[in-house]
Formats: C-alpha cells, sequence, structure tokens
C-alpha cells in the first residue's frame, strides 16, 4: 500500500427527496433533488468521479491513485431510486446503497417510535432495477439494528445473515460491503462484519478517509451531507480539513433535525 496523494471523501447521504414540514424530526437527512444534482455536477466539473465502494475499494487499499469520491445511501428509500438514480447515470456516477433485506417493501418502521414520518423502501424489484443502472446494494442489517451489546448469535444473525438473504433474493455473487445502522458499533460488531465476510464497512464517524497501512476498512469515516449542505460547503468537506475536524463528534442519527 502506498499513501494516498489526497483524502478521499466518502459521501454518506439518506433521502433525496423534497424537505418533509419544518420542525419534522431528522428532516436534515432529507436531500432536495436539485442540491443532489449540484453537488453530483460540481465535482464532475471538478474532474471528479463518483464511486460506489467496490469501484473506490482500490483507491482506498493505495492500488489506485485519482480525482474520486464515495458515493453511499443508508437506507433504501424508494427515493434514491427515483431521484438519485437519474442523476448518477447523468454523470456516469456508481454508488452504493446500504439496504435493510427484512424490511424491503416496507417502510422506515425502525424511526416509527420517533415519531418519524413513513417513507417506502425499496423492493426486490427496485433492488434490481438498481444493479441493472450499474449501481451497487450493501447490507444495513437484516432490521436496521442497533448493533452495540448484541451477544454473538443476535450479531450473526443481523451482520451475516442480511448478507446471505440478500445474497439469495438478487442472486448476487457476494454482497461485500456494510454499513452501522445509527453509526452505533462496538469491537465486537467489527468482529462479526469481519467474520460474516464483508470486506468494508462504513461508520457515521465524520471525516475523509487518510490511506495508510493502519486503515481499517471495516471502520470507515464519512462525510455528512445534509439538506442544508450547499454545492460550496460540500466542496469544504471533500477538500478541506473541515469534516476531519469533527471526527471526535461523529453524526448523531436522532439528533439531526438541521
Amino acid at each position: 500500500m502506498t499513501a494516498n496523494a489526497r483524502p478521499i471523501s466518502i459521501l454518506m447521504y439518506h433521502q433525496i427527496d423534497a424537505a418533509p414540514p419544518k420542525g419534522s424530526a431528522l428532516r436534515g437527512l432529507v436531500v432536495a433533488p436539485r442540491t443532489f444534482y449540484w453537488h453530483m455536477a460540481v465535482m464532475w466539473l471538478l474532474g471528479y468521479r463518483g464511486l460506489s465502494i467496490s469501484d473506490l475499494e482500490p483507491y482506498l487499499l493505495g492500488q489506485k491513485h485519482g480525482k474520486v469520491f464515495g458515493i453511499t445511501f443508508d437506507d433504501g428509500y424508494v427515493n434514491n431510486l427515483k431521484n438519485a438514480l437519474p442523476v448518477l447515470t447523468r454523470f456516469r456516477f456508481t454508488s452504493t446503497c446500504y439496504v435493510v433485506p427484512g424490511l424491503l417493501g416496507k417502510t422506515n418502521a425502525w424511526d416509527a417510535e420517533h415519531g418519524i414520518d413513513q417513507v417506502p423502501l425499496m423492493n426486490s424489484a427496485d433492488l434490481q432495477t438498481w444493479l441493472t443502472a450499474g449501481q451497487e446494494i450493501g447490507s444495513h442489517t437484516m432490521t436496521h439494528a442497533r448493533l452495540q451489546g448484541m451477544d454473538d448469535a443476535q450479531l450473526s444473525a443481523e451482520v451475516a445473515g442480511s448478507k446471505a438473504a440478500l445474497e439469495a433474493l438478487l442472486m448476487m455473487r457476494g454482497v461485500r460491503h456494510f454499513c452501522y445502522p445509527y453509526g452505533a458499533y462496538d469491537a465486537a460488531a467489527v468482529q462479526a462484519a469481519r467474520v460474516g465476510g464483508y470486506a468494508t464497512a462504513t461508520t457515521t464517524v465524520r471525516g475523509r478517509v487518510l490511506v495508510s497501512e493502519s486503515l481499517d476498512m471495516l471502520r470507515l469515516p464519512r462525510v455528512l451531507v445534509s439538506r442544508t449542505t450547499t454545492w460550496v460547503h460540500l466542496l469544504l468537506k471533500c477538500f478541506t480539513r473541515y469534516e476531519d475536524k469533527r471526527a471526535a463528534a461523529p453524526f448523531v442519527y436522532e439528533q439531526t433535525s438541521v
């Protein structure tokens, strides 16, 4: 492995849709389609390529170098397919969408107890459309579970079980990438991802990836993108230490209301 000339940003999106009413919980995680378009357009104009985690992997390992960044979507909302896919296709970017196989075709039930609007999730046919369009699917556990404190059997069911379920459902050779729901993980959860056969796992720790021999591919940081992230703000996050300085204060899922 050789050091990369510049840090690599992995963008963390959730929903791409019109913003819910002011005061709605987790409103900040809903990025407007036009805002998403300009995020991608500006990066493209600067000569950067947006990549899925699989496509980004050689760069994270120091095997390739170039002007690249990662694009990820958590949860697998239908609005990703409707509003993000056309933009990704236009710029010939790839991305990874982390989905919850136990809730395909349903809604974000894990948010219900917090009074958060229920939004449709992609079903198996939607996932096939996503894959056919050149995008990637990763796992986000079977039920969007909070992994911290789980015993080995529970961790295996959520982490390895979701991988097996997606591979069987989508007839894929391998689901290689994982994302910890809520950004909640501990040493046992990381070990479960390793034993489960994942090549990478993303967190909600804020920051860009610094490619080095010590990089832990199962604890990858990401760049938070919210409703209020303009394209200028995005450039600050990707090309300065703006986001890196926030690494000590990871994104807290329940508190995002901007």
